[in-house]
């Protein structure tokens, strides 16, 4: 046959494009069921355990049998744990509690998410807890892998306690909504996929270096919104030249943000270089509807009251952070985010 050939490769190309969407639509489809008939799964267990007034802890004599005989009448997916899975994701997302104190059912919304996903969340210790993953897991898009890495890095723990107790509470219902400048910083930021040893001495170029080669990683633990514009960014002011370390751009708040790096501990002409920083980019760089940039030095440890002072009274949006090259103590995160909680109860 004798096709036009440009005709012919975008009937080629539209055909595969709807294949692509039909077969994402058909595993999505799957999911969807898959979640929901495990919900159901859960909801009869439950019922049955309230009517015989059973327990189903985890080892009970009820989930052992009820893994053994589904087993034997429907194979494999439901070995003990994984009935014991059913029933908790039946009891933590039979309802949801909202910030006006209602309760609602939250079947509808479940669908969003892979099984795989919620195994996950279901790890997590409190329904604030979950409710964040679940909230921010359908914001992003995040891949089980990267739900896991959020999950073990503490995000919403990291998150809620630069937040009062509504902060808290919203933050759990709603995920993060990044409408300022205060949203996007972290306090720490958590840098364990870089693998540098707690004890060694690495230099900042050896960081940014590393960052870089991670970029992907370094992404997520930004957060939403972040785009990578340059390393060593250079800017000549009077003969001298000046480079920053890491710039980025955010597309949900339409400006520039500046990352510098320090080894150690943050000192007072860091915040000052970084200042400088800021206005040049703001007179020099932007352009019409570009915001103020905001700035962030990040170091291994800080001084609150020396930041305090040295940020006093700055026009521009300046932060320090730290960074921690290992994953943060849960159990001291926890009860900080408790102390926050138990505020004016």
């Amino acid at each position: 046959m004798n096709l036009a050939q440009p005709k012919y490769t975008e009937l080629i190309n539209e055909i595969g494009a709807l294949l692509q969407k039909g077969r994402e639509k058909a595993s999505q489809s799957v999911n969807s069921i898959l979640v929901q008939t495990y919900w159901l799964i859960g909801k009869h267990i439950v019922e049955f355990e309230q009517g015989g007034k059973e327990k189903a802890d985890y080892g009970s004599q009820l989930l052992d049998q009820l893994a053994n005989d589904l087993s034997k009448h429907y194979g494999k997916g439901f070995s003990r744990s994984n009935v014991f899975q059913i029933r908790q994701f039946y009891l933590r997302f039979s309802k949801i509690q909202t910030l006006s104190g209602q309760f609602e059912n939250n079947v509808n919304q479940l669908y969003k998410l892979s099984w795989s996903h919620y195994i996950e969340i279901l790890k997590s210790d409190s329904d604030l807890e979950i409710s964040f993953y679940v909230k921010q897991s359908e914001k992003e898009n995040w891949s089980v892998r990267e739900l896991k890495r959020q999950m073990k890095s503490m995000l919403f723990h990291r998150l809620a306690l630069s937040k009062d107790k509504k902060g808290v509470l919203e933050l759990s219902e709603q995920g993060l909504e990044i409408q300022k400048s205060e949203d996007i910083v972290k306090d720490p930021y958590v840098l364990e996929f870089l693998n540098i040893p707690e004890s060694h001495k690495y230099l900042e170029s050896e960081l940014e270096e590393k960052l870089i080669s991670n970029l992907q990683n370094f992404l997520l633990e930004l957060g939403k919104g972040f785009t990578f514009e340059k390393r060593q960014y250079r800017i000549s002011i009077g003969g001298k030249h000046f480079y920053v370390d890491l710039v980025f751009y955010h597309r949900i708040l339409k400006c520039f943000v500046l990352i510098d790096l320090k080894r150690g501990e943050v000192e007072h002409q860091d915040v000052g270089q970084m200042n400088l920083y800021l206005n040049y980019f703001r007179k020099e760089q932007n352009t019409e509807g570009d915001n103020p940039p905001i700035g962030i030095v990040l170091g291994a440890s800080k001084h609150n009251i020396l930041v305090e002072y040295a940020t006093e009274n700055i026009g521009n949006q300046l932060f320090v952070a730290k960074y921690q090259l290992y994953l943060p103590n849960k159990k001291q995160l926890e009860d900080e985010l408790n102390k926050v909680l138990d505020e004016n109860e």
